[in-house]
């Protein structure tokens, strides 16, 4: 039996208002999937990226391109059925606070973020006591120009409840697959999260540090071994947390991601190259962190920490002499 979303006003048989902060390569093309069977407003601080958004709606591959709200302010997803987010997990804290009391207690928070401290910064902005849905994703996204991305749309998502009721979480993996995004509810995400983590450590702040794509990293035998060795420092750190992964080997595992995005940089290498805050504290940084914790030592991490943070306030440097 299906589950149904709880809905803010007396109409039932109304479409589901679905709330989009960020309106990125993720942000697009949900929204424009998630824009077929609900009413979607996405909130986007950029002006720039808002302005394509607002023109030329939202558009995947070579399909149709379709309108949606496009929001400057918070209070215009206040009446959301369902927030999901898509801002990096550096900006989760300052892109939620205008929410904080606002929401109707029934909203899913729903993050399919990087990293495993979004839950914490939801409930830290929001409150103990919301319903929040996390998750991880395979789907991918480039983005060809503001609305407009490329997508094999080939991808899985797993969510689980971190707050949210059963019922909650079935019924927004039913809404992903009723707009055609593949989706399932797992009971216990934290695996999923950290697997997801692995993955992310071992590549995406080599990609920065490089300047290079994902699969490159696996053709030059230094960088994908130390590649390799980021990766096990993560997995080791998990197992000191007693969390199961959801695979044996974790480098074969981070391979089988790479394959997939292999002619991509990662979204932290484009960060870099735009003197954006990066989300090195919440990939890299967090395995230090939690190592620390667990009594684990994680060298190749902290390494790949410091040459990021020296990297960014070097790029900051050159920026403003060039202002």
């Amino acid at each position: 039996m299906e589950s149904s979303l709880p809905m803010h006003r007396e109409n039932a048989e109304a479409r589901p208002r679905i709330g989009l902060i960020g309106g990125g390569s993720m942000g697009t093309l949900f929204g424009r999937h998630l824009a077929e069977i609900a009413d979607v407003t996405i909130l986007e601080s950029n002006e720039a990226v808002r302005a394509g958004l607002e023109s030329a709606g939202l558009r995947v591959n070579d399909g149709e391109p379709r309108k949606v709200r496009i929001a400057q302010r918070a209070r215009e997803l206040f009446s959301s059925d369902v927030l999901f987010l898509f801002v990096k997990a550096v900006d989760t804290l300052r892109a939620l606070r205008p929410f904080a009391g606002e929401l109707n207690p029934t909203t899913a928070i729903v993050s399919l973020q990087n990293g495993v401290g979004n839950e914490d910064a939801i409930k830290t902005a929001l409150g103990g006591a919301v319903p929040v849905i996390l998750g991880v994703t395979t789907e991918s996204a480039e983005t060809i120009a503001p609305g407009a991305v490329r997508s094999s749309e080939q991808g899985m998502t797993l969510i689980g409840s971190a707050g949210a009721s059963a019922a909650t979480a079935a019924a927004v993996a039913t809404l992903l697959s009723k707009s055609r995004l593949r989706a399932a509810v797992v009971y216990d995400i934290k695996p999923h999260l950290w697997g997801k983590l692995v993955a992310n450590a071992a590549v995406n702040a080599l990609s920065a540090i490089l300047d290079c794509t994902a699969g490159e990293i696996l053709r030059e035998p230094n960088a994908a071994r130390l590649a390799e060795s980021l990766a096990e420092e993560a997995a080791a750190v998990a197992a000191a947390l007693k969390i199961a992964l959801p695979f044996a080997n974790p480098w074969q595992y981070v391979t089988e991601v790479i394959s997939v995005g292999a002619e991509s940089k990662s979204s932290m290498a484009f960060d870099l190259e735009l003197g954006n805050k990066s989300e090195i504290d919440h990939l890299n940084g967090a395995v230090v962190a939690l190592g620390r914790r667990a009594g684990v030592a994680t060298p190749f991490n902290e390494a790949v920490v410091r040459l990021m943070k020296s990297l960014e306030a070097l790029h900051a440097r050159k920026g403003a002499l060039t202002i």
